[in-house]
C-alpha cells in the first residue's frame, strides 16, 4: 500500500512543466551520447543507430536525470512557498 502524501507535498508537475523537464533531460542526454558515440554510430544505418541511442538514453533520462529534475523542482517550489 502506498504511503499517504503529506499536505505540504508539492503538486505533481503540470503537463507543461513535465514537457519542459523532459526536454531539459532528453536534449543534453542525446547531445552527449551523439558526441561520445557519434563516430561509432555513424557506421550504422539510421534505424539501428536510433534504436541504440534510444536504448542508452531512456534509462539515463528515467533513472538519473528526471529524479534530479524532480528534486530541483520540489526545492524551487518549497523556496517559493517559504
Amino acid at each position: 500500500m502506498s504511503e499517504p502524501i503529506p499536505a505540504s507535498a508539492p503538486k505533481p508537475p503540470s503537463q507543461h512543466e513535465l514537457a519542459l523537464m523532459i526536454w531539459l533531460a532528453v536534449t543534453p542526454t542525446l547531445l552527449v551520447i551523439n558526441l561520445v558515440l557519434g563516430p561509432l554510430l555513424a557506421l550504422l544505418p539510421l534505424v539501428p543507430r536510433t534504436i541504440v541511442v534510444v536504448t542508452i538514453a531512456v534509462p539515463i533520462v528515467i533513472y538519473a536525470v528526471m529524479p534530479v529534475l524532480h528534486k530541483l523542482r520540489r526545492r524551487l517550489l518549497a523556496r517559493r512557498a517559504a
